[in-house]
């Protein structure tokens, strides 16, 4: 491996090819050739079809739904960029899956997302360049760089601009305990109060609303979260604002459009207005309502691997 790659490409696995298209064209690059199909038996095949010999290889691949063949997409690729001697190979990766399972809750449990880390590294990733983990202590699993961007970098200006600073009629609120570090990230930039929903989980994906802690009467409210799966949590956090705690009014933001399950369905039917998501996670046809707001962060990918590159500082795109 070389310090510094002689070119960059950029290349795109099929999680998401629209956003890799946008990365290189603002970069002024032609998307690299490579074709990732399946095998009659559903392995998955991988020709690249260009020299890589001494480049700086970006492989652009969000592990989403299906999260295994795209895991494994993204795994094959980085070994075979390896193998044609690339100069250094970063995984890209706008979505980490596997995240969630970050440490052992109960017996016998496994770190799924320590092997993920280990396998990535294991194929012959030099680095690793992400959004929004779902616990940034995730960085410590890898023994290579990992650049970890921050989807309030997106999200904080949009909302800047549709509420202003100050405003004495928004409240930030945390869905649980676990997302009240990115709420406060809000609350410190817009310079506005927080609230904190305090909620008992009784099972994997299924969750209860317990109390509000804060102040929301007659506020407009901004749920914030790092992403939306299944979508209990917010909608029932929604629910609780509007009944027990008396908002004005619900919008929800979060980095990952995970939608899985009845996600479509509850948000639907909840009591949200708006839903601003981040397009690190394609969105298919049937998820595409009228309540959902994509924000872009090609952009801010853009300028990340422009840095990682030209051997620049990453965390100056934060300030």
């Amino acid at each position: 491996m070389i310090p510094h790659g002689t070119s960059i490409k950029i290349f795109a696995g099929n999680s998401n090819p629209a956003l890799a298209l946008q990365i290189a064209s603002s970069l002024g690059l032609e998307l690299g050739k490579a074709v990732v199909t399946k095998f009659s038996d559903g392995e998955i095949s991988v020709s690249i079809n260009e020299t890589v010999r001494g480049a700086d290889v970006f492989v652009v691949q969000s592990t989403c739904n299906p999260v295994n063949d795209n895991l494994m997409e993204m795994l094959i690729m980085i070994d075979a960029f390896r193998r044609a001697s690339a100069g250094r190979i970063t995984a890209v990766m706008p979505y980490f899956g596997y995240a969630r399972q970050d440490r052992k809750t109960k017996a016998r449990d496994p770190i799924s997302a320590k092997l993920v880390a280990d396998l990535i590294e294991a194929a012959g990733a030099d680095r690793v360049l992400t959004m929004d983990l779902h616990a940034s202590q995730l960085q410590g699993f890898f023994n290579i760089p990992v650049d970890n961007l921050l989807g309030t970098s997106v999200l904080i200006p949009y909302f800047a601009d549709k509420y202003g600073m100050g405003n004495e009629d928004v409240v930030v609120v945390a869905p649980d305990l676990g997302s009240v570090g990115r709420a406060r990230k809000f609350t410190e930039r817009l310079d506005l109060p927080l609230a904190i929903i305090d909620k008992r989980r009784q099972r994997a994906n299924v969750s209860e609303v317990m109390n509000i802690i804060g102040d929301v009467r007659g506020k407009q409210v901004i749920l914030v979260d790092d992403m939306i799966d299944t979508a209990g949590t917010l909608c029932n956090a929604a629910a609780a604002l509007m009944d027990l705690g008396g908002a004005k009014s619900v919008v929800a933001c979060a980095t990952h459009a995970v939608l899985s399950g009845p996600a479509i369905e509850r948000l639907e039917n909840s009591v949200i207005s708006e839903v601003y998501l981040l397009d690190t996670v394609p969105l298919s046809a049937g998820k595409k309502i009228d309540k959902i707001k994509l924000l872009p962060v090609a952009n801010m990918f853009t300028e990340a691997i422009r840095r990682i590159y030209e051997e620049v500082s990453v965390s100056e795109i934060f300030a």
